[in-house]
């Protein structure tokens, strides 16, 4: 049982440093003007979508319980009508990445970009 012990605190530095990646998207013929461009154009779609399915899927707010020791907490109501994606940013979020993967990015991490000339099309991980 002692081994297992020790491999937890390691597990969960490997997991914490991999978590702190920075990332990035890359498409091998474009440029970083229209990376910028794309990537406005996705996270304003992803916003106005994710702001409709808001005001479309929760009719009815969260309520206000209590637990046996009498503290209390939010509870959204789980129904047919409810968000089937919970949360307004997570699904913006999601919508974005979509976007961006559907015109062709990838995500990969920074450290694996090659740099290129200011004109150039951006760097091929």
């Amino acid at each position: 049982m002692r081994p297992i012990v020790a491999v937890r605190p390691i597990a969960c530095a490997a997991l914490a440093v991999a978590a702190c990646t920075p990332m990035q998207w890359v498409k091998p013929e474009a440029t970083p003007q229209q990376l910028s461009q794309d990537a406005a154009q996705c996270q304003q779609e992803a916003w106005r979508e994710a702001r409709f399915r808001a005001w479309l899927y929760r009719p009815i707010g969260p309520t206000i319980m209590q637990d046996a020791q009498g503290r209390r907490f939010f509870v959204w109501p789980a129904s047919p009508f409810g968000d089937p994606f919970s949360d307004q940013l997570m699904e913006e979020a999601r919508l974005a990445s979509f976007c961006m993967r559907s015109k062709g990015y990838e995500l990969v991490p920074a450290e694996t970009i090659q740099p290129s000339a200011p004109n150039a099309p951006a760097g091929r991980p």
